[in-house]
C-alpha cells in the first residue's frame, strides 16, 4: 500500500501554492550545472538535444524531464541535477523538439503523450553506456509523459528501474479547464504566449499549414491544441488528444516502481484527476504522496535542496 505520509512543512511565507509555484519558478537561482549538450538526431529526421551531467565510475543514470514551454535550464530542471549529481547519478535532461533554443525541423513537435523520442532516448543510452540503474524523472508535463510511457508499457519500459513524477496531471482536459478559471490567468497567458510564438515560427517555416491569421486568432490553450497539437500529432481534435494522452488511464497497469508528488494546493491539479488515492493504496507500484503544501512545482524549503528533490534522491537511491 504506497500511499506515503507527507512530511513537507514549508515556512509560513511559502504556504500559498500560487507563491509557491512563482517563487520557485521566477526567484529560485541555480547555475548552469551542465558540462555539454549533446545533438541527437531521430529516426524522422528531426533532432533533440540533451544536457548532461557526468558522474564518473558510477552506473546511475537518470533522464529529466521537463514541463510544457520548459527546457533543461528551468530551475526545477537544474536543482534535480544538481541534487542527483551530488548522489553521484549521471544526468542527461532532454529537452523535447523545439525546446532547446533552436526550432526543429519538422512541422510537429512536442506533446503531453508523445513517447517516441523518450523511447529513442532510453535505448540510445542502453546502446552506448554500461547502464547499472535506469531512472525517469519528470516535471508536470513531463510526469504525465513518463507515467503514460510506463503505464502503457511502451518499448523499452522494462529497462526502467524507477521514476518520479513531481506535479503530474493526470487528467489533460481537467487540467486545461483548471488553467482557465481566473486565478490561473497569468499561468495560461505566459504558455499561450511561448506558444503562439513557436507556431509563427512554424507558420515560416511551413506556410502551407498554418497561416499568422489563424495563430493571431488564436485565444486560449484549448484553441491551440484543436487547432495545432492535435492535428498535428494525429488527433481527431483536442478532445481525442487529451483524451488518449492522459496518464491517469494507465496507471492500474503499472509495473515500474513510481512516485508521484502532487500538492493539494496545485492550481494546476486542484479537482482534476490527479490524486489517485485510491489506486495507490492497492497498487504494488504507485507510490503517492500528495502534501498540503507545494504549489505547481514548488516544494520550497529554506535551503537550496527543494523538499522534490529530497523526495527524489531519496526514492531512486532506496
Amino acid at each position: 500500500m504506497p500511499l506515503l505520509t507527507p512530511k513537507y512543512q514549508p515556512a509560513a511565507w511559502i504556504k500559498n501554492g500560487h507563491l509557491a509555484t512563482i517563487y520557485s519558478a521566477k526567484l529560485r537561482r541555480v547555475g548552469n550545472p551542465y558540462q555539454k549538450r549533446q545533438r541527437l538526431e531521430l529516426p524522422d529526421g528531426d533532432f533533440v538535444d540533451i544536457d548532461l551531467i557526468s558522474s564518473p565510475g558510477s552506473p546511475n543514470y537518470a533522464v529529466l524531464l521537463h514541463g510544457l514551454e520548459g527546457n533543461s535550464l528551468r530551475s526545477y530542471m537544474k536543482g534535480a541535477a544538481v541534487a542527483l549529481a551530488r548522489e553521484q547519478w549521471n544526468v542527461i535532461a532532454l529537452n523535447y523538439r523545439g525546446c532547446s533554443g533552436t526550432p526543429n525541423r519538422k512541422y510537429y513537435t512536442y506533446n503531453a503523450g508523445r513517447t517516441a523520442d523518450l523511447e529513442f532516448l532510453i535505448a540510445y543510452l542502453h546502446q552506448n553506456y554500461e547502464i547499472g540503474k535506469l531512472a525517469l524523472v519528470g516535471f508536470s508535463l513531463g510526469g504525465n509523459l513518463l507515467l503514460k510511457y510506463l503505464g502503457s508499457q511502451e518499448a523499452g519500459w522494462e529497462l526502467v528501474d524507477k521514476a518520479v513524477a513531481v506535479s503530474a496531471p493526470l487528467d489533460l482536459h481537467g487540467t486545461l479547464l483548471a488553467l482557465d478559471r481566473r486565478e490561473n490567468w497569468l499561468y495560461r497567458t505566459v504558455f499561450l504566449r511561448s506558444l503562439k510564438q513557436k507556431l509563427y515560427q512554424k507558420a515560416k517555416q511551413f506556410p502551407d499549414r498554418i497561416s499568422f491569421k489563424t495563430i493571431r486568432e488564436i485565444d486560449s490553450l484549448y484553441t491551440f491544441d484543436n487547432l495545432y497539437t492535435a492535428p498535428a500529432h494525429g488527433f481527431k481534435d483536442a478532445l481525442d488528444y487529451y483524451t488518449q494522452n492522459s496518464c491517469g488511464q494507465f496507471l492500474p497497469s503499472l509495473e515500474t516502481p513510481s512516485l508521484l508528488l502532487n500538492a493539494t494546493n496545485d492550481s494546476f491539479l486542484k479537482q482534476t484527476n490527479s490524486f489517485p488515492v485510491n489506486l495507490a493504496k492497492k497498487s504494488e507500484y504507485l507510490y503517492l504522496e500528495t502534501p498540503d503544501y507545494g504549489g505547481h512545482v514548488g516544494f520550497v524549503t529554506s535551503n537550496n535542496l527543494y523538499y522534490s528533490e529530497q523526495k527524489i534522491c531519496d526514492f531512486l537511491n532506496d
